[in-house]
């Protein structure tokens, strides 16, 4: 009996970890006008003293000296910066609290290949991390399960939400893989010798491959024959290799871009790139290739010894001037709430900053295939919405003083503002 009470006990404190006390907005019922503000809309530029009208969950009209409707709830924005919600790609948020308590970490499955994996069914909307993401303007994330190979499918969810059904953006959004390494590694914990790195990096390429031809044989098997034995694996696979889903790849060295667009140009498979530490180093490929990039590093160290120092800093820079469509993504759970500033490091060194912005909203509901409802401000769009004191990209005058998704009202509170009104009256 001490044994399962003191379990108990401990599944208990790891709940409390694992929960906020915010709840999600409840349903828009009237009218929400925000009055003369300046307007970021992305699909159409920059609009000062505008209004934007939110009416059932969508933005019902943007014009200036809008009438309110009856029963609006009417808010003063004069002088603040108005965006449409940014959106996270590469995310692992709702899937890890607290990366040293393994009970709270829920990112991966065992095994290297698991194609039928959704992140959604581990997503914890009560995660204590997503209200401080929220505070910095983040309203929607993807959520990508981790692993060494086949790693499974990704969600598109709203963050405030009471479950992932009510957050769901989309459910599914497209398939992960983690390219095999290129590199031998000389540092002193590698323990096998370069030509056993070798043998393990052709094995790995040899699985990943094998993966895919046995989902192949599986497509051409069910073709011919409805009613064969249902793969989970191989059925999760089939809407990548018709091309209705993407392949996110995960790779940061150029070889292992130049392989995986070898390998997606070889099955025709419709490829986005994740991390994409050396993609300046290729971008002729990419572009031939209509390969999108889901940007990791902008705030990373040089990744050779004879790279600039500031590398990671202009690759933004260095991709939007190539033709290479970007954005910004972070590949962690608390780290996301940075993404932000991510976008306004790459602006300090060179991007233009309607494409920063783009970035952040837009570019990533493109990518993502969610830019009919989300990502700008539009008449029509879901009412996902952002208010700002000061400049969305600046650390220093960022404040985001109001959040709406689908028109909701978000509460902005979260336990780093709670401890700091706890230690401001000591």
């Amino acid at each position: 009996m001490m044994k399962y009470t003191t379990i108990l006990l401990a599944v208990l404190m790891v709940a409390a970890v694992l929960a906020h006390d915010y709840a999600p907005g409840p349903k828009q019922t009237a009218p929400i006008l925000l009055k003369d503000g300046t307007l970021y809309t992305i699909s159409d530029g920059v609009k000062e003293g505008y209004d934007l009208l939110m009416v059932d969950g969508r933005i019902a009209e943007i014009a200036e000296n809008i009438a309110p409707p009856d029963g609006a709830e009417v808010i003063d924005v004069t002088g603040r910066h108005v965006y449409p919600g940014l959106i996270a790609a590469g995310t692992n948020i709702g899937l890890v609290e607290i990366g040293a308590v393994r009970a709270t970490v829920d990112t991966r499955e065992v095994g290297r290949i698991n194609p039928d994996v959704q992140s959604h069914t581990a997503y914890n909307p009560d995660s204590e991390i997503i209200p401080t993401v929220r505070s910095n303007g983040i309203a929607y994330a993807e959520v990508v399960p981790g692993g060494s190979m086949v790693r499974g499918r990704s969600c598109l969810l709203n963050l405030d939400a009471w479950t992932k059904e009510d957050a769901a953006e989309k459910l599914v959004v497209g398939l992960h893989v983690s390219w095999p390494a290129v590199a031998v590694r000389t540092a002193w914990w590698e323990t096998r010798s370069p030509e056993e790195q070798k043998k393990a990096m052709a094995e790995s390429r040899r699985r990943l491959k094998k993966a895919f031809d046995d989902a192949e044989a599986y497509a051409v098997a069910k073709a011919a024959d409805p009613d064969i034995d249902i793969d989970s694996r191989w059925e999760a696979m089939l809407p990548v290799l018709s091309g209705e889903l993407p392949l996110f790849v995960h790779a940061g060295d150029y070889r292992q871009i130049e392989q995986a667009v070898a390998f997606c140009t070889e099955r025709d498979l419709r490829m986005i790139l994740v991390g994409g530490g050396e993609a300046w180093k290729v971008t002729d490929l990419l572009t031939a290739h209509d390969t999108p990039v889901i940007y990791f590093d902008a705030h990373d160290i040089p990744m050779r010894s004879d790279d600039d120092y500031d590398q990671a800093f202009k690759i933004p820079r260095l991709l939007n001037e190539a033709g290479v469509k970007f954005c910004f993504g972070a590949g962690g759970s608390w780290t996301v709430r940075n993404l932000p500033f991510d976008a306004g490091q790459a602006v300090a060194f060179g991007l233009d900053k309607e494409t920063a912005l783009r970035a952040l909203t837009l570019t990533p509901a493109e990518i993502l295939g969610t830019e009919e409802n989300i990502g700008s401000l539009e008449t029509g769009k879901k009412a996902t919405v952002i208010v700002s004191d000061g400049d969305i990209l600046d650390h220093l005058t960022h404040h985001v003083t109001h959040m709406f998704i689908e028109g909701r009202v978000v509460n902005l509170d979260n336990k780093h503002k709670e401890l700091y009104r706890k230690y401001q009256a000591r």
